[in-house]
């Protein structure tokens, strides 16, 4: 029997998959794609105000690529590093 791949390991290969075909992956789209496909529960806004994946799809994503991608905090991105 397979292990079942939640949800959140579904975004988080998703988004590892979109910034090794792009290079980088923006916030903004990586929010409108969990909206559109997932829903909003995938979803929270910060103390700061901005809208920002679940916990558990962070901790997934960082899990998936193994350290070899960083955040961008001023152009709110993830790349290859």
């Amino acid at each position: 029997m397979e292990p079942t791949v939640t949800t959140e390991q579904q975004i988080a290969q998703w988004m590892v998959d979109q910034i090794r075909e792009q290079g980088v992956l923006k916030q903004e789209d990586v929010i409108a794609h969990v909206r559109a496909e997932y829903g909003e529960q995938y979803l929270f806004t910060s103390e700061s105000g901005n809208i920002s994946l679940d916990k558990e799809i962070k901790k997934a994503f960082r899990k998936s690529h193994g350290g070899r991608v960083a955040w961008d905090r001023d152009g709110f991105f993830w790349a290859w590093t």
